[in-house]
This record gives C-alpha cells, sequence and structure tokens, in this order.
C-alpha cells in the first residue's frame, strides 16, 4: 500500500492510485512540461481510512434510496456523510507520511537519504511552503465523464497541520450535492469512487486562466481558446468573473478574436495572513488586456504541444507568477460532439441581452432566477435558470433547466 506518491513516479496510466488529476500532473511533470512540484496523498490512504474507521456501510445507508431531484434531501445527505468523514480520524500512519512529503516538497526527495549536514540545512524552515491542495478523484477526467470540480480545492495553505486537516476535508468532499448527483446521474456506485489529493507548491498567480486546444462551442478543432484574469484562476475556473477571452487559429498562429469585458477584482494573497483575499483592481488594471498579444501566443503553442502529447483536445489550466508560465492542470475535454446543422426557429420579438454562448442550441421556458444554492428547488423541468454565476452546486438544478443564462463567467 503505497500513501504517497511524487509527481515524477506517476504517469498517465495511474488513475486508480492517484486519480485522474494527480495522473495527469505526474504526466505532464515526467515529460518535462512547466509543471510546479508536488506529491499525491493516494487513493491507498483513503480506502485505509474507510477500512480503519469502517464508515462506508453508514455512508451507504444515508444514501440509499435518496431522491437526488429534491435539492434540501440531496444536501441534507450530503451534509450528514461530510460530517461523518471529518469527525472520523484519519490513520496516523497517513498522517505522518502527509507532513514528511509536505517538509520536503520544495526539494521533491526524501530528506532521509540526504547526509546529515546537509539535512539540517535544508530543513530549516522547512514548514512555511504554501501549496495548493486539491481533489482527485479515481474516476476524475474520464474519456465519458468528467469529474472536474465536484470535489474541493484549498488554495494558500501553510503549515503541517493545516496540510493534513485540508486532505481530510478534501475526503469528505467526495459527497459534495453535485458529486452525489453525478454519480447517480452516471451510474458510478459511491463505494467504488475513491479520492486521492494532489499537493502541489503554490504558485502565486500574477495572471491565470484556462485553455481550450479546440473551441468547445463550435468544436472547430483548428482555434485555441484561451480565458485569462488577474490573480489566482479560481476566479475564472468558478465563473466568479468574465475573464478576457481570445481565439488564436492554429494553422497560422494569428490571434483572430479578442474580448475584453473587464475585470473588477481578482483572488490574491493576502501579505500579511497569506490567506486568499479579493483584491479590487485600479480602474486603469481592470479594463486593461490581461495577456499581451504575444504571451496569447506563447501560451497558444504549449497548449498545442500538450495536445499533440496527448493525442486528442485538452482542457488546461494555467499560471504565470514572475513572467514564468506554469501549468497547473490538463484534462481531456469531454464536451465534444457533433454540432449539427439545424434550421433555427423564428422568434418574434425584441432582442434584450446578447453574451458569450458557452454551448450551441436554443432553449425556452419560465425564467426562474436563482440568488443561492438554496433556491435551486424553484428550478422544474424546462425552467430557464438565471443566476449572477453558476457554481457546481447548481448541477442538480442545471440537469432540470432547459437553458441558462448568468451575468457573469466564461466558457468554462
Amino acid at each position: 500500500m503505497v500513501n504517497i506518491a511524487w509527481f515524477k513516479d506517476i504517469s498517465k496510466d495511474s488513475i486508480a492510485l492517484v486519480g485522474g488529476k494527480g495522473a495527469n500532473l505526474g504526466e505532464l511533470s515526467r515529460n518535462n512540461f512547466p509543471v510546479p512540484n508536488g506529491f499525491v496523498v493516494t487513493a491507498d490512504s483513503y480506502k485505509l481510512f474507510l477500512a480503519q474507521t469502517k464508515i462506508q456501510d453508514q455512508i451507504d445507508k444515508i444514501l440509499a434510496h435518496l431522491d437526488i431531484e429534491d435539492s434540501n434531501k440531496l444536501n441534507e445527505a450530503s451534509e450528514r456523510v461530510q460530517d461523518l468523514i471529518l469527525s472520523s480520524d484519519m490513520p496516523y500512519e497517513v498522517k505522518l507520511d502527509i507532513q514528511k512529503a509536505y517538509k520536503n516538497i520544495n526539494i521533491g526527495t526524501d530528506i532521509t537519504t540526504l547526509p546529515a549536514q546537509a539535512a539540517n540545512l535544508v530543513n530549516s524552515g522547512r514548514d512555511t511552503s504554501f501549496v495548493a491542495v486539491r481533489s482527485s478523484a479515481t474516476a476524475e477526467d474520464l474519456p465519458t465523464a468528467s469529474f472536474a470540480g465536484q470535489q474541493s480545492t484549498y488554495l494558500n495553505v501553510r503549515g503541517l497541520d493545516n496540510v493534513t486537516k485540508a486532505v481530510h476535508q478534501c475526503w469528505a468532499s467526495l459527497y459534495t450535492p453535485r458529486a452525489i448527483y453525478y454519480r447517480e446521474k452516471n451510474d458510478f456506485e459511491h463505494s467504488k469512487v475513491f479520492i486521492a489529493v494532489v499537493i502541489q507548491k503554490m504558485i502565486n498567480s500574477e495572471k491565470s486562466g484556462v485553455i481550450f486546444t479546440m473551441n468547445p462551442v463550435t468544436n472547430d478543432e483548428n482555434e485555441i481558446i484561451i480565458e485569462a484574469g488577474y490573480g489566482l484562476g479560481d476566479a475564472i475556473v468558478s465563473g466568479a468573473i468574465s475573464p478576457n477571452r481570445y481565439v488564436v487559429e492554429k494553422d497560422y498562429w494569428k490571434l483572430k478574436d479578442k474580448k475584453i469585458p473587464g475585470q473588477e477584482w481578482m483572488f490574491g494573497r493576502d501579505v500579511n495572513t497569506g490567506r486568499t483575499v479579493k483584491i479590487d483592481l485600479s480602474e486603469g488594471k481592470s479594463k486593461r488586456q490581461v495577456l499581451e498579444d504575444d504571451e496569447i501566443i506563447v501560451i497558444a503553442k504549449l497548449a498545442a504541444k500538450i495536445e499533440k502529447h496527448y493525442k486528442k483536445p485538452q482542457d488546461i489550466e494555467y499560471a504565470i507568477e514572475n513572467n514564468r508560465l506554469y501549468i497547473v492542470q490538463s484534462r481531456a475535454v469531454t464536451t465534444k460532439e457533433k454540432v449539427e446543422e439545424v434550421k433555427e426557429e423564428e422568434i418574434e420579438g425584441d432582442v434584450i441581452l446578447e453574451g458569450l454562448s458557452a454551448s450551441p442550441g436554443v432553449g425556452s421556458g419560465t425564467v426562474k432566477i436563482v440568488d443561492g444554492r438554496e433556491e435551486l428547488h424553484k428550478i422544474e423541468k424546462g425552467d430557464v435558470l438565471v443566476a449572477k454565476m453558476t457554481s457546481p452546486d447548481m448541477v442538480p438544478a442545471m440537469e432540470r433547466a432547459s437553458a441558462i443564462v448568468t451575468n457573469e463567467g466564461g466558457t468554462t
């Protein structure tokens, strides 16, 4: 049984041990793509936790006969299961292995293999590294399904106890309402999906974003879509901001189109507390194009190399710190399908709103405005869901909706 696996020892074939996210980061790292160093708390660790606590039967009983379409009952069951996991003790040996690896994250090796003098030198100040702690489910990023965004991520985590606590919280997030719902809808047995946790050196990014190596709306494989924002990438991935959007043509590395909606704030690290906070941007910066034109082409070319390595279109997350570009995730695009030519129905009336499409098609229905998770029960089959922004918690309601309109967010 392996509790910890370093990126350098992981490949794309390691999904059963380290989950989809972990396997892809290991694959990229060992093939010399610019990935921040890190390790994975393996699915074996989580299995040991279940074996020692014997809580799986209790989890299964809570979820048995659950009506996942009832948002209130789904949320209640999720809270009960997560409370059960968090109140159960992490195996002592797993905790020790996590803390030992965290101490070594700056050098990426076991310090006990170093000479005593060198070990003492490295050992000074080794409880101060900022890391990102990210869930990596063993059913994540499959060719036919994507569990991305369904479990938790914690940024700017520092200190032995805080890192261990974040891993425990990631385990509990295997049972968020959205994760329970998705597994039920896709016929995955809860007891057969396990979770690993990626612990990776934190990039305190000045700019970050998402790349699609094909256009996910039109399925044009000759276009690369790059979304960019200031600060940490969580603002874009969560849909909290409307990012810059650039379209690059692969054949000629030509910037075909760009949209600069403006960004009023960003997520960043507080210099005093080290915590992730909202930071207001100056008026000049908020309206500025985030990436320079030459940066856009550099990022597009690197994304194309990653696509070539995997031999399929990729959905990639990147971060830029001190003018250095890092890749912090890559996964296969799972939304690719043939877009058929359909004759759109004639719609009478005045256009009252236009925006960026996230998927093709026409929808209509009764408009329901949702201000938070507690209002998701309002969405009935065929309604148009309207919200300031979507979140993975809205997945059950999205399933019922005929269309979705948001005020913020990008294609992601």
